[in-house]
């Protein structure tokens, strides 16, 4: 089905500017909470990714207006009134499973199928059902289909998540924006993308506090407004990006970044012996020496090291001096980059939680796929630093985090192109 690919002529150096994208993980979940305001919201600096278009035509299907022009998406839910999202539809993204809250919230039922998306292993949504249950929500499961319907809220819900996930802190906070009672939620998810998605909220006259600390507090509202906002900038795009200039002993400026979200990726990369240069809105990296090993990177919920960097840096320590131990602590399958790399004479040794990279003095070019977002662009971070034509396939993967790889990169001095 899927036919394109990206090939890229390894050894040139970067050099240039790039302007960073609204955040992937952002826009999705703000996107699901436009249906709760009943009104026209104007959500500016939204990548052309294609999880977004996949968010917007779940909102058609429940009968919002949705228009899309350069990096706005206007959406009216006035006239939102469906309750069902088609299996098709809720398998073209797993994080579609945060428009099982919104739903819920704007109308008191959802029927939806457990969602699709890139395999990184068992992604329990059980933290987001026995939350939803605490709040009064009947919900049945049958076949991979999730049966729920709104039920008496308790005045006061105090939900205390047995990890900081990020979707189930998303789904509590999108259902309990509307109504009545205070709902709190302790060792909530402290990502940037959840201060984001309440400062949405709180735009269209939610009461939410204490986003980016582990305890929320909602107070539910009679009603939303719509209102006009800006998603913030893609902290792994431009960490991506790092490693592009990374791996190629290049120099970047990216612009329009928050250097505050990412203290724990800029510290890796100063660990590399890369030079790095936050600014008010921008950073700058400069690479011009071989890159050094680090002694071991560990992925941790925010502000720890974020597990959607953690393949891209695999690339970059790839071609490093020494031997590097990165230790993955949330997802267990995220380690697919490591295999395809190996094709490029990469020396990674995987088992369980832990990889061992042992850097080479070079990598070789070779006809790799992408079997997930990060893992994709991990190769195309690669194959910028390899010696020869690398063909990446599977692109598909990549298109849902990164607008137009192969254009940003290209103005920087990649010899990139899809086919």
């Amino acid at each position: 089905m899927e036919s394109s690919k990206l090939l890229i002529e390894g050894g040139r150096r970067l050099t240039g500017e790039i302007q960073i994208h609204g955040a992937k993980n952002s826009v999705l979940p703000i996107l699901a909470a436009t249906l709760l305001c009943g009104d026209v919201s104007s959500i500016h600096n939204s990548a052309s990714l294609s999880n977004a278009f996949a968010a917007m035509r779940i909102l058609r299907s429940l009968g919002c207006d949705v228009t899309h022009e350069g990096s706005t998406v206007t959406v009216n839910s006035a006239n939102a009134e469906g309750d069902i999202v088609s299996d098709g539809l809720m398998h073209e993204m797993r994080s579609s499973i945060v428009f099982l809250g919104a739903i819920l919230g704007r109308v008191g039922r959802c029927r939806l199928s457990f969602p699709g998306g890139c395999e990184l292993g068992p992604r329990p949504i059980d933290l987001h059902l026995e939350a939803l249950r605490r709040l009064g929500v009947k919900i049945t499961e049958d076949h991979g289909i999730l049966d729920c319907t709104a039920g008496a809220r308790p005045q006061s819900a105090d939900i205390t998540l047995s990890l900081p996930s990020v979707g189930a802190t998303e789904n509590i906070m999108l259902y309990s924006a509307l109504g009545t009672g205070e709902t709190v939620i302790r060792n909530a998810a402290r990502e940037p993308e959840i201060s984001d998605l309440a400062g949405y909220l709180i735009k269209c006259g939610a009461e939410i506090s204490g986003q980016g600390t582990s305890t929320l507090v909602i107070n539910g509202v009679p009603e939303l407004h719509g209102c006009e906002y800006s998603v913030m900038p893609d902290r792994i795009e431009a960490a991506t990006y790092m490693g592009a200039a990374a791996i190629t002993n290049g120099e970047l400026m990216l612009r329009g970044v928050r250097p505050s979200d990412m203290y724990s990726c800029m510290s890796v990369f100063s660990e590399m012996g890369c030079g790095v240069y936050p600014y008010d809105d921008k950073i700058f990296i400069s690479a011009r020496k071989p890159i050094s090993a680090v002694r071991t990177v560990r992925t941790m919920p925010y502000p720890g090291f974020p597990t959607d960097c953690q393949p891209i840096v695999m690339a970059v320590l790839a071609k490093s001096r020494g031997t590097s131990v990165i230790v993955e602590n949330i997802f267990e399958n995220r380690f697919m980059a490591a295999p395809e790399l190996r094709r490029m004479d990469a020396n990674i040794k995987a088992e369980g939680k832990v990889a061992v990279v042992e850097g080479v003095k070079k990598l070789y070019s070779a006809p790799v796929r992408a079997y997930d977002l990060r893992a994709g662009a991990a190769l195309v971070v690669a194959a910028l630093g390899a010696e020869g034509q690398t063909q990446v396939s599977n692109i598909h993967y990549i298109d849902r985090g990164y607008e137009s790889i192969e254009t940003a990169l290209s103005s920087v001095g990649a010899d990139i192109r899809r086919i």
